[in-house]
């Protein structure tokens, strides 16, 4: 037991933190509530989570991609948890693949525009590290009152269609089952599929329904005898088979994964999975709650790696970067990682101060990076960022010193990565330091937050101080005086907005992260999604550019 006063701070402040995570998950899951639910199980069909717990192998893991996805958004309109849809990587016949099931327990698994982002993520998933995809269609398409958010454009609802058919061009095996309704334009995405199955009685699937048939050319037709089970599996030909309820579907999509070929690997190296020697469940303790408090991510780091093993690379240079290598699960990883350093800076009178740098990038640490990026890509290392960042170091000294040109060292020996990136926000992750630490902008295979991050241009506290300045300016240009009293409100009512943006669900409703995690969670992460990039060979040459000469 600790007895360290700090350690159990932290500890409680988290915990606290991870219980608020548990009960919003809860409810995530719960979809449009126990009576939609209940609405689902009285037509004879399962939800989606049931769908997916059915269909992948008992007792294996099932990785959750974007829960929280449109959480807070649309609330004019009733709100959409989860986006409408669940999407994770799991195991179906011993097969690792991604799956995609509708949530008719929301809007009748209407499409929000954070519904079709959050497929095109699943889609991305799949094609980046060559996985199968499983899709379970219960959807009653486009939700109409939004049509103008989700129609046209380059990221909105076409984009799955033209992903359907570039998956189909890479070899990438697609397999759909429709369990409800698939309407208008979403019926192409089980269609371009390689293989349709539909369930009988409650499955259906055509462009126009009854109602717009008889408005459009006067037709009398019901749905069933339209776009069912029958007609499409006896008739059309469109799908493939049809099964007698949910379960039987699945069944069928199990035996059709038990009999996948074999995969070329990419050939990431992995020997016997062990243990970290240290407690993982230290992390809680001594992770700081206060961002201004310095904390060594090594003792992080050998928290989640084998053996607790971290062999450091360029130990004593740029130390506000941590690079090495490890195993994690047995996966050899090359990892990158913040450290919040004491410096000491001079002051006015040739007096000395120590300053707390929050994960701040100095010319070193950047230059240092670089290097070892390109060293993981010339071993076929994966690469794991782990993210408490302010930014790089600014004023006339770093500038003096090039920093923009180490800086833009580091991305682009990032960017340039041809080894599957995997990123974690433990703390900060503020302006170009996320960039250079392999934020979404730069495509990692999977990135997921703690409960204790946040993602901002800046801090808080300064964006907020310089939010005022330009609001104080502006009123002053106007004619109008503020006294302090009045500034210090406006103040108080900047922060409050600001810091609302700056938390980690915030971004994980808007999928600018894959989800949010109890730190325990990393190291299953990693391995699965290493496994996953495993699937796919590398077939691009790292070239870095002329930054690196």
């Amino acid at each position: 037991m600790h007895t360290d006063l700090a350690f159990n701070k932290n500890e409680d402040l988290i915990k606290q933190k991870l219980f608020q995570l548990k009960t919003r998950l809860d409810t995530v899951k719960k979809g449009g509530g126990d009576k939609k639910i209940a609405d689902q199980h009285k037509k004879g069909k399962l939800t989606a989570r049931e769908r997916i717990a059915y269909l992948t192998d008992e007792g294996s893991d099932f990785l959750e991609v974007a829960a929280f996805a449109g959480e807070g958004m649309y609330q004019d309109v009733g709100g959409c948890p989860g986006g409408g849809v669940v999407v994770g990587i799991g195991y179906v016949s011993g097969r690792q693949c991604v799956l995609v099931a509708n949530d008719a327990t929301v809007k009748a698994g209407a499409w929000f525009p954070i519904t079709a982002k959050k497929n095109m993520r699943a889609q991305e998933i799949a094609m980046e590290n060559r996985l199968p995809i499983i899709y379970l269609v219960d959807s009653a398409g486009v939700f109409l009152p939004m049509q103008d958010e989700i129609f046209p454009d380059k990221e909105h609802f076409g984009r799955q269609f033209r992903n359907n058919a570039r998956m189909s061009s890479m070899g990438i095996i697609q397999i759909a089952a429709i369990m409800g309704s698939c309407v208008a334009g979403g019926a192409y995405l089980p269609i371009m599929s390689d293989e349709a199955l539909i369930v009988d009685g409650t499955g259906s699937i055509f462009l126009a329904g009854s109602y717009l048939v008889k408005a459009a050319i006067g037709e009398d037709i019901d749905n069933e005898t339209l776009g069912g089970a029958t007609t499409h599996s006896e008739i059309s030909g469109v799908t493939d088979n049809k099964f007698p309820n949910d379960e039987a579907a699945l069944d069928h999509i199990r035996r059709l994964m038990d009999k996948i070929g074999a995969f070329d690997k990419a050939g990431f190296d992995r020997t016997e999975p062990q243990p970290p020697a240290k407690n993982p469940a230290d992390i809680y303790g001594i992770f700081p709650d206060d961002r201004a408090k310095p904390y060594d991510m090594r003792e992080i780091i050998t928290r989640l790696t084998d053996n607790s093993e971290f062999d450091e690379y360029k130990e004593h240079y740029g130390q506000t970067i941590l690079c090495g290598h490890a195993r994690i699960d047995g996966w050899a990883v090359g990892i990158v990682a913040n450290q919040r350093q004491i410096v000491k800076a001079k002051k006015g009178g040739g007096q000395s101060t120590e300053i707390q740098m929050g994960g701040v990038i100095y010319s070193d640490s950047a230059d240092k990076a670089a290097r070892f990026i390109m060293n993981c890509n010339q071993r076929k290392i994966p690469l794991v960022f782990l993210q408490d960042v302010s930014g790089f170091m600014v004023g006339s000294r770093a500038e003096h010193g090039g920093i923009i040109k180490d800086g833009a060292k580091m991305v682009n020996a990032m960017a340039n990565s041809v080894v599957p990136k995997f990123t974690f926000v433990l703390g900060n992750s503020y302006g170009a330091g996320n960039y250079a630490m392999c934020g979404k902008a730069y495509d990692p295979r999977l990135i997921y937050a703690w409960p204790t991050a946040q993602m901002a241009v800046m801090s808080g506290g300064s964006a907020a101080k310089t939010l005022l300045q330009i609001r104080v300016a502006t009123l002053k240009a106007q004619g109008k005086e503020i006294s302090k009293e009045e500034e210090q409100e406006l103040l108080k009512e900047i922060e409050a907005r600001y810091n609302e943006q700056l938390s980690p669900y915030y971004a994980a409703a808007r999928l600018w992260v894959d989800g949010i995690i109890d730190p325990l969670e990393t190291r299953k992460i990693i391995s699965m999604g290493i496994e996953a990039a495993n699937h796919a060979p590398i077939t691009e040459r790292y070239n870095v550019g002329v930054l690196q000469t």
